[in-house]
């Protein structure tokens, strides 16, 4: 049986009302849910929230899920967008409140603030430039590309567990190199 005949079947156990169904469900479909809310709202406390009512919705509209439209993963991921998309339609502020753009000037930084931030991004790159090419890349992606640690490994064809040593064994490098 593929994954996706076992998602759409629980999903029809659950339009039944079966709790062990609804169990299996969250647990096999759960994760790459909340990526998805996490992905739109970029908050974990709002993702959190958002996929309450996701699966609130699933276990309520389960009756209303057609084998043969839409396989069931993509039924469940667009519960969660729509409900990402909603929860963050509603945290956003309807007007800008004047107060909050009347120092506008102030939010500059100092010239002295920006020479330090220039400086260290300096060292930083000469630090980066003493690591392996390897390690340099893996560090990039995930910390300046803002990749997860299994993108940069797929992207760099390594196994996971080697990407997280290269950039753990990477940051302690750097951190050596920046504190001389």
């Amino acid at each position: 049986m593929r994954p996706l005949d076992e998602i759409e079947i629980l999903i029809s156990r659950v339009a039944l009302g079966e709790r062990l169904a609804f169990e299996q469900l969250y647990q096999k479909t759960s994760g790459k849910l909340f990526g998805i809310c996490f992905r739109i709202l970029n908050n974990r406390n709002d993702a959190e929230d958002a996929m309450q009512e996701v699966y609130i919705k699933i276990w309520n509209k389960a009756d209303g899920f057609a084998k043969g439209r839409a396989s069931g993963i993509a039924w469940l991921c667009a519960i969660a967008r729509n409900q990402a998309i909603d929860h963050y339609r509603r945290r956003k502020p309807i007007t800008d409140d004047i107060n909050d753009k009347l120092d506008i000037a102030d939010d500059r930084p100092s010239p002295e603030t920006e020479a330090l931030t220039s400086d260290s991004n300096r060292r930083l790159a000469g630090c980066l430039a003493e690591l392996n090419e390897k390690h340099s890349q893996a560090i990039k992606r995930t910390y300046l590309g803002g990749w997860t640690y299994q993108q940069a490994a797929d992207e760099l064809a390594i196994p996971l567990s080697t990407a997280k040593t290269w950039i753990r064994r990477g940051l302690s490098v750097l951190r050596e190199c920046m504190d001389r």
